[in-house]
């Protein structure tokens, strides 16, 4: 197995897992308990400088909102007049008046002016979503843009010390949260608050009475709110937690899903799944029918302001305050006032959950960058060569300050040697590989490349001199013949079969039903581990670099594959300065130079030969691989 991290990695942030989406499982009025930001008007002033840049457009936003919903707010009252006019021609007509009769010129008139009324406020709402969507995606254009160049500036220890899906949470779930914020909520947020200021206008107009009546049932409304959703918000907690569990309960069980098998586990996992999913089932069902019970409990209140509103209304009408057609109006504007009520309030909780979202987002992009590297490039200068010297002169590396690992280290390499670095693990032998590609700084001293400290180059031409084949094989999914030119920009074809074919790889890659157009799944499990590993030193050859760093790469293969793949290293070092991370040391004999590692410090170092003479550490691990008594694979 290749060397575990000499460190102990923070506990990482807990994973989001669950449904995503602002809010949740549920519609308007079913509301989750949000996520709190630990800093809501900081972030919340930060985010709204993504959108200073398009104040224009958000004005425009603005006032087609309230375009909109004027005219929406208008229809109900023009409506009543139609109302009016029908109730007046047929009381007349049953009182026996003479000549009476419906003026339906008069009521196409009206209808004719609600359908331009109801057409405008959905052209204008069109344009408003339109618009706001624009403005919604170039936001998170913006912000996905700077969360990609940050994560290429952040060094490597930010990315040991966090699981991948909190990073790819970062990036794309709390992102995507923001946009749909943007998009929807906030729109939706300024029609629901002009539409309810709106409204109690219009219904001033109607009757003050009438509309005091209406608001008298709003306290009523927020207290069932408040209660139920104080209630439900335990449950939806422990909903997401068990969701959370399940998920990763399902996640390891598909990934490690031979393993269960080969251990016949399969019925402890599926006890395992059946006692989350019952706990799920149990928070899950409570959460939703107590967040159910909100829209049934806000109609039967609202309900019962119709019927107080009916019967005054009618009171009215009968003492010819207010016409029939204002009671329809009004009944219409009540409905239509205690829906933004809800949504505001479903609003503010998702923005609230939005808010958290965009203060995860900020973390990542204020997180501690790498060190500045230069900006003039010295290969371009002729300043650096391609010989292949190396020098380690007194370095000195901890992963914390309080740690040091490797104290006052000197090595130096010539061109064209092969460096061979054994110990046990935990013993600092990859710690030795990162600090030579600058994948972490430096405490004190430096190494030298080439006659160049390292700190003077360009980070992209430090790593562009060296090529990488480790023992945890990198595949990505695409075709076999992509793979292998990944190893050098503007590879052509010829160039990728005569890397193959120096990696003795072309043949079984033409024994594939569709060759080098062989697509490689996520894994690449559609091909067997040696036939990765020669892909792999393909991808190598074709990247020629100047110094090459090997990973026993032959620990996990078949003794046949392993030849092939011993003959196609020989191909790859030949003239070239390696770094040969050992873990069978019978592999290494010929190495010029072996660098033996232990707690961060090279202990001894010599050949061969040499180091087997001075019966030490080297010889003791040589040894013990090699004795009937000994444990193989040492190291």
């Amino acid at each position: 197995m290749s060397e575990e991290k000499e460190y102990k990695r923070p506990d990482p942030a807990p994973r989001r897992r669950g449904p995503g989406g602002p809010g949740g499982p549920g519609g308007p009025g079913m509301m989750m308990p949000a996520e709190k930001a630990k800093d809501f008007k900081g972030t919340l002033r930060r985010l709204i400088r993504y959108l200073r840049p398009r104040q224009v457009q958000l004005f425009f936003v603005f006032i087609l909102a309230i375009a909109s919903t004027v005219f929406s707010i208008f229809s109900p009252k023009v409506m009543g007049k139609a109302t009016t006019e029908l109730f007046k021609g047929a009381y007349a007509k049953m009182t026996g008046v003479e000549g009476a009769a419906i003026d339906f010129g008069y009521i196409n008139e009206i209808l004719i002016i609600l359908a331009g009324l109801y057409l405008f406020s959905a052209l204008f709402s069109y344009i408003q979503q339109y618009v706001m969507a624009g403005v919604a995606q170039k936001v998170v254009y913006d912000m996905r843009e700077q969360i990609n160049s940050k994560l290429e500036r952040l060094p490597l220890k930010y990315f040991d010390s966090r699981t991948h899906g909190e990073i790819l949470s970062r990036a794309t779930n709390d992102v995507d949260n923001i946009s749909t914020t943007l998009q929807q909520s906030l729109t939706q947020l300024i029609t629901a608050i002009i539409t309810i200021i709106g409204v109690i206008v219009m219904m001033l107009t109607i009757s003050p009475w009438l509309t005091l009546i209406t608001v008298i049932t709003l306290p009523l409304s927020f207290l069932v709110i408040m209660a139920i959703s104080k209630r439900s918000q335990t449950y939806f907690i422990n909903q997401q937690r068990s969701l959370g569990q399940l998920n990763g309960h399902v996640e390891e069980m598909y990934t490690g899903h031979r393993i269960i098998k080969a251990f016949g586990r399969e019925r402890q996992s599926l006890k395992d799944f059946n006692d989350i999913n019952d706990k799920l089932y149990d928070s899950g069902w409570r959460a939703q029918f107590m967040s159910g019970m909100i829209m049934p409990l806000m109609m039967f209140i609202g309900n019962i302001g119709y019927v107080l509103v009916c019967v005054v209304g009618g009171i009215f009408v009968t003492k010819k305050a207010i016409e029939v057609g204002d009671i329809q109006a009004f009944i219409q504007y009540s409905r239509q006032f205690t829906m933004p009520i809800t949504q505001t309030a479903n609003i503010a909780n998702i923005i609230q959950s939005t808010i958290a979202s965009a203060e995860r987002v900020f973390e990542l992009l204020d997180e501690e960058e790498e060190v500045p590297e230069i900006s003039t490039s010295l290969i371009k200068q002729g300043a650096v060569t391609d010989e292949g010297s190396v020098e380690f002169r007194h370095v000195k590396f901890g992963y914390k300050e309080d740690a040091i690992l490797i104290e006052d280290m000197n090595i130096e390499v010539s061109p064209g040697q092969t460096i061979a670095i054994v110990g046990p693990t935990g013993a600092g032998k990859t710690t030795l590989i990162n600090l030579l590609m600058r994948f972490y700084e430096l405490n004190s001293g430096e190494i030298i490349i080439d006659g160049v400290n390292i700190t003077d180059m360009k980070r992209s031409e430090l790593r562009s001199k060296f090529g990488m084949v480790l023992q945890d094989t990198w595949l990505f999914n695409g075709t076999i013949r992509d793979n292998i030119a990944y190893g050098r920009e503007g590879a052509t074809e010829a160039d990728v079969v005569r890397a193959a074919k120096a990696a003795h790889a072309d043949h079984f890659i033409r024994t594939l039903p569709l060759g080098y157009n062989t697509v490689l799944n996520e894994e690449a499990s559609n091909i067997s581990q040696g036939q990765k590993q020669l892909l792999t030193i393909a991808r190598a050859i074709l990247a020629d670099p100047a110094i090459l760093i090997l990973d026993e790469a032959t620990s996990s293969v078949d003794t046949r594959t392993e030849v092939l793949i011993q003959k196609a290293m020989n191909t790859l070092m030949s003239n070239r300065t390696s770094f040969v991370i050992a873990h069978r040391l019978s592999t290494i004999r010929d190495a010029d130079l072996i660098l033996v590692m232990n707690h961060g410090s090279v202990i001894e170092k010599g050949n061969h030969e040499e180091l087997l003479e001075k019966d030490g550490f080297y010889a003791d691990l040589y040894n013990s691989q090699f004795s009937d008594e000994g444990l193989p694979g040492v190291g």
